[in-house]
């Protein structure tokens, strides 16, 4: 049984299904977190066919795990459902709108860190795939999503066939704020980050990809201004196709 401690990503599966039964009762289970109002603003879709895997898979850059794990879950900021309760009990949902979208979404991300919990306790792995922002609308088409409906989170899950080392964090003194935020001295980030940037793994991606710093990496080539804000200007016309905006 493994816990916060000792979580890994994990990118490689074996070939050991995993049980419906199994996904069922976790996915149930974390339907215990935390939600707005008491509306369970999410939806999960469950893909398992090597068919329709194959179809999300350039939705998220190709990322091998996504056809080559046994499950990938989607999970939605979901307004649909809620909307239509109302219509179906004679109220009139005002629920077309950014604060929704974000209501939503919240409820969502709470309930797929619950999940990862869960997953972690039973020994499943699992990749928290980033990149379902990136191109929403190839996912909103492949799996049919109607209005007030959004994909937020992507999880590919299976048995582990690997046990790769843990990611660096930054040091808790680094995230927390007494009272009031304190902005970051020049003094305080080299403090933050030395640990980081002094990894070998890290001194070497730096090396290949001819930066001179860490940060360097993640502002010229990682994430970029343009790559940001193209996505961006394609999230936004999402969240309008899908009426959130």
């Amino acid at each position: 049984m493994k816990n916060l401690r000792t979580r890994r990503t994990i990118r490689r599966y074996s070939d050991r299904p995993v049980d419906d039964g199994l996904l069922g009762r976790l996915i149930d289970e974390a339907t215990r977190t935390q939600t707005m109002g008491n509306l369970q603003l999410y939806s999960v879709v469950i893909t398992r066919s090597q068919e329709m895997k194959e179809q999300l898979a350039p939705a998220h850059f190709n990322q091998p795990m996504v056809t080559q794990a046994p499950v990938v879950l989607t999970v939605c900021a979901d307004f649909n459902r809620t909307s239509q309760w109302a219509r179906c009990r004679q109220a009139e949902p005002g629920y077309d709108n950014f604060l929704s979208f974000l209501n939503a979404a919240t409820d969502a991300l709470l309930y797929t860190q619950t999940l990862c919990c869960r997953l972690d306790e039973k020994g499943l792995g699992y990749c928290f795939l980033g990149t379902t922002l990136y191109q929403p609308m190839r996912i909103i088409e492949i799996l049919g999503l109607p209005k007030l409906v959004m994909p937020v989170a992507t999880l590919t899950i299976g048995w582990p066939d690997e046990n790769p080392p843990q990611s660096d964090r930054l040091p808790l003194k680094a995230l927390i704020h007494n009272e009031m935020y304190q902005e970051y001295t020049p003094q305080l980030i080299d403090q933050f980050y030395e640990y980081k940037e002094s990894l070998p793994e890290n001194k070497h991606f730096v090396e290949i990809n001819n930066k001179q710093t860490l940060a360097q990496v993640f502002t010229d080539i990682r994430y970029t201004r343009s790559d940001n804000e193209a996505m961006s200007q394609g999230l936004l016309d999402a969240l309008r196709h899908q009426g959130f905006l």
